[in-house]
């Protein structure tokens, strides 16, 4: 289902704790929210939409990704970007990895490792920072 995006600071600042299986429904929560938010969203947080917990969505371009647990294992070429957040107004200036390896659970609670590079490493690394409180 849908849901409203939390855009209260304090509550973004909060470190999320680990996911369940019984915090499957909040994958789905997440998918229906990035769909409404396409034209202006490309990844999503838990505490975005309510949740402390360890779950996020990736928008891969042709697919989405719900990454539960995820922990960035390796990160190779630093570059400074800028980005912005649907959960905060205006855009910040952040140091971003061109390559990343995550380890996260599927929505079968199966243990993945994915290699992400540019665009899609930038996105998971944005919303892998909301899973530690920190705001771009």
């Amino acid at each position: 289902m849908e849901q409203k995006i939390v855009r209260d600071p304090l509550f973004l600042s909060q470190k999320s704790q680990e996911a369940s299986l019984a915090d499957l429904p909040i994958g789905q929560d997440l998918q229906d929210t990035l769909a409404v938010n396409k034209d202006r969203c490309v990844g999503l947080a838990a505490n975005m939409i309510g949740h402390h917990k360890r779950i996020i969505i990736v928008d891969l371009g042709l697919t989405s990704l719900v990454m539960y647990n995820p922990v960035i294992l390796a990160k190779s070429g630093p570059y400074e970007t800028e980005e912005s957040c649907l959960s905060l107004a205006g855009s910040r200036p952040t140091t971003r990895y061109r390559e990343i390896s995550v380890r996260f659970y599927n929505q079968n609670w199966q243990e993945q490792t994915l290699t992400l590079t540019d665009f899609p490493a930038q996105i998971c690394q944005h919303e892998l920072d909301h899973l530690e409180g920190i705001l771009i």
